[in-house]
């Protein structure tokens, strides 16, 4: 790690934080960044130079010293607010998380804040604005290769060249991600995504962020090509990373051979296997059908892999006339038997969590929610056991905020631990 000061700022090169994510209230940093600050704001960069987290200094002008901005592998900036509220019915009871990500696109959010109205937070682009056009005035004549180097970097990842990555990014996996598991919300939503199907076994008339097309798997000739570009994509710094996201709606569906080749050639291709790090991360999304369809040898398989492995699956109810309403083609005997087997799998395997998403909405009838108050409460797991249930507010709920008691009094009763399900995209 090297520092040095100029023009009224310091720079920081490669500076190490924590490289796993620690669930803490201040402030999130993991992994290695070069850090410049100013008197105002920090800003920090990726091993690639390109700007990751920007962060407010002064409380005059900013938020919360805790709260900063995020830019994604899909360019989008994200806020990450710690709430307005604390303790026990605070962001971190219902996330699970310290931190609220508000997103610059319309999501399930039970929550509304407009950051990017903000003058404050929208003044923090323009520092960072200007603090690329001091860099690329600033003379290097006496500093070291190492800050030399960093400059360049960051010079050459201008707004325009962010935009052209992310669209590449989105080329190489054949589209926008455009939700990602709420379990990777345990990895700052920080993943490599691989895509080895596409298509939905369902088509819900309430779900708004999955694909109308008819499930396929891709082929192991595309899989694989697309872990040799995203390795030349993410360059350097894919040290930074130690998860993998199997896409996209139900890789579950993809059955046992597809799945275990791209987790195995992922693990060797990513450098996933750092004996120094904990065991990387595996997320996948999984179905009622394609979880009842999945036999023992392939979560003995996935089990044995150098991964810890999350599976959401979608439930949504176990209310026929909810199903119906939300055009879901299953009954609730088929549901119940899907989060049985859940439970016995979270049991029987040491690195495999399945979780489970149901629906809340403010049309959605008493029974939905008496139903699933009574699964949740008498499921036969130790209280707040392995695997995790999120509650999902519908997109078109005019009301989102006012479903909070709603969910807490799930969750209240949940032996399982309970969180609301915020969509996020890639």
């Amino acid at each position: 790690m090297e520092s040095v000061y100029l023009n009224n700022y310091t720079i920081t090169i490669e500076k190490q934080f924590p490289r796993e994510i620690i669930k803490a209230s201040f402030p999130l940093r993991y992994g290695k960044c070069s850090v410049i600050k100013t008197p105002e704001y920090e800003f920090l960069f990726n091993l690639n130079g390109e700007i990751k987290f920007i962060r407010g200094l002064n409380l005059k002008s900013w938020p919360h010293l805790a709260e900063q901005l995020k830019r994604t592998d899909g360019n989008d900036w994200v806020y990450y607010s710690v709430g307005d509220e604390s303790g026990e019915k605070g962001i971190v009871s219902r996330l699970g998380e310290y931190y609220l990500p508000c997103l610059p696109y319309p999501s399930n959010s039970a929550w509304e804040f407009n950051y990017f109205s903000n003058p404050n937070v929208m003044s923090a682009f323009a520092a960072w604005s200007q603090l690329y056009g001091n860099l690329y005035g600033t003379r290097r004549d006496g500093l070291s290769a190492k800050v030399r180097d960093f400059i360049n970097l960051v010079l050459n990842n201008d707004e325009n060249i962010l935009h052209e990555k992310a669209v590449k990014l989105h080329s190489i996996i054949g589209g926008r991600i455009t939700v990602l598991p709420p379990d990777t919300r345990h990895v700052d939503y920080e993943i490599v995504p691989l895509m080895i199907a596409d298509g939905c076994l369902y088509h819900c008339k309430f779900c708004f962020v999955k694909s109308a097309q008819q499930y396929q798997t891709r082929s192991k000739t595309d899989i694989l090509e697309q872990i040799g570009q995203l390795k030349v994509f993410y360059g350097r710094n894919i040290e930074n990373y130690n998860a993998l996201f199997l896409g996209n709606h139900d890789a579950l569906a993809a059955r046992e051979e597809l799945i275990c080749l791209a987790a195995s050639e992922a693990i060797e291709a990513f450098g996933f296997g750092d004996p120094q790090a904990k065991a990387p991360r595996l997320f996948l999304f999984g179905s009622v059908d394609s979880l009842l369809n999945s036999g023992n040898d392939l979560f003995e398989k996935l089990n044995q892999l150098p991964f810890y492995t999350y599976i959401n699956v979608g439930l949504e109810s176990i209310d026929a006339p909810t199903l119906a309403f939300i055009h879901k083609p299953l009954d609730p005997g088929k549901v119940r038997a899907a989060f049985q087997k859940l439970l016995e799998i979270n049991a029987s395997y040491a690195n495999i969590e399945i979780t489970a998403n149901f629906l809340l909405g403010e049309e959605l009838s008493p029974d939905h929610y008496q139903s699933l108050a009574a699964l949740l409460r008498d499921a036969p797991v130790p209280s707040h056991g392995k695997g995790a249930v999120y509650l999902s507010p519908l997109m078109d709920s005019p009301k989102k905020r006012e479903l909070l008691p709603k969910f807490l009094e799930i969750k209240k009763q949940s032996r399982l631990p309970a969180y609301i399900y915020l969509i996020q995209r890639l």
